[in-house]
């Protein structure tokens, strides 16, 4: 424990979309009852202008019991000094200039590698990765300093729910309204142009809905690049076994399903850690997009070969019906992927708040659990 002195250390989260607090939130649990830290909360929702980028407070932490006296906007928090900055997304310009150490925890773990892209993690002080497929990959990009501790591997807290025996599968799903005692269909696509459901997915879930064999959720992305309100659209299509999903948080969702419909989210990657069954829609123009504008896309290491692929709305039904069917088939390559991409699932959220804690000042050392990595490594042990 550190011996620098009684005054609490000032930490900042800031973020532009309420899934970065979602990512954040298992370590704030940890952190908030801790007297040597009191913690901030600024960002808000992202609007871009030509002007530059304006962050609206209203209503971003109202789904989250956070303490509404240390929500701060902006451009408050921009004039105010703090010891550490925490941040789930790549955007440096909400880290306040008189920051002491600034934390990157990243919020998707997608094959896109998006976290990867453009070097803009060497602009933090210090990074939080997932596991060691994310440490070959900043060290193959040059996203790791030279001096210092710079990148960790910590885990996903996001993910830590899905397998520390935290949840009641019957319980999540009698909340949003559905028959546990029938398989559930989890659709959760990402939010890049030409995602899945801009381009099928209410086709899928009509042709998903007629059939009672199952119960459907549908979650949108929470901040898709082409501003749409699926909530209103997709609303005509629920029914007594077809629900959206309005909760901030998928993963008790994700933990309830049976099979999981993606396109390029992240959640399929975390879907591994259940090892239960994942079918894609394919999205070709976006992963199109992807590859034109950096080299960061991988459908070579795992990529898809966890699931079933499927390019258009008439295959979905069989699709279900055989990976339900057949649920160990793509087994031995979720668990390898599962494996490779998270460290140690299940207690990321502890060794995040070390690195948060060692980052303010309020630790001098980092929790034996995480792992320190050194630019000039070729390989972890």
């Amino acid at each position: 424990m550190s011996e620098r002195g009684q005054a609490s250390k000032r930490i900042l989260f800031t973020g532009y979309a309420p899934v970065h607090f979602v990512c954040f939130l298992p370590v704030y649990r940890r952190l908030q009852d801790d007297e040597r830290v009191e913690i901030w909360f600024s960002g808000g929702f992202r609007t871009e202008t030509p002007q530059g980028d304006v962050h609206c407070l209203e209503g971003f932490y109202d789904p989250f019991d956070v303490p509404r006296e240390h929500v701060i906007p902006y451009e408050q928090a921009q004039e105010q000094k703090f010891d550490a900055c925490v941040c789930a997304h790549l955007s440096t310009g909400l880290v306040p200039p008189a920051t002491g150490r600034s934390v990157q925890i990243f919020h998707g773990v997608s094959f896109r590698n998006l976290l990867a892209r453009s070097g803009k993690a060497l602009k933090f002080d210090l990074l939080c990765l997932p596991g060691r497929y994310h440490a070959r990959l900043f060290r193959k990009r040059g996203l790791i300093r030279e001096q210092g501790i710079h990148a960790t591997v910590t885990g996903f807290p996001k993910s830590d729910a899905l397998v520390d025996g935290s949840m009641d599968r019957a319980r999540i799903l009698r909340a949003v309204g559905v028959d546990p005692a029938k398989p559930t269909l989890l659709y959760a696509p990402t939010g890049g142009r030409k995602n899945s459901m801009e381009t099928m997915g209410e086709e899928i879930i009509r042709r998903l809905g007629k059939d009672s064999a199952w119960n459907l959720l549908v979650k949108p992305h929470d901040h898709p690049k082409k501003k749409i309100d699926w909530f209103r659209r997709l609303q005509p299509l629920e029914n007594e076994r077809v629900r959206l999903v309005r909760d901030l948080d998928l993963v008790p969702y994700m933990f309830a399903a049976d099979l999981l419909i993606s396109d390029a989210s992240s959640a399929a990657v975390e879907y591994t850690l259940l090892d239960r069954p994942i079918v894609f829609l394919d999205v070709p123009e976006l992963l199109a997009k992807v590859r034109d504008s950096d080299d960061t896309l991988d459908l070579e290491t795992h990529g898809r070969k966890i699931g079933t692929c499927i390019t258009n709305p008439a295959e979905i039904v069989p699709a279900v019906r055989d990976a339900l069917a057949h649920p160990a088939r793509e087994r031995e390559t979720r668990r390898s992927m599962a494996q490779d991409i998270f460290h140690r699932p299940g207690h990321a959220a502890e060794r995040v708040k070390s690195v948060i804690l060692y980052a303010s000042g309020a630790e001098d050392t980092l929790d034996s659990g995480v792992e320190v990595l050194e630019s000039d490594k070729t390989a972890l042990g």
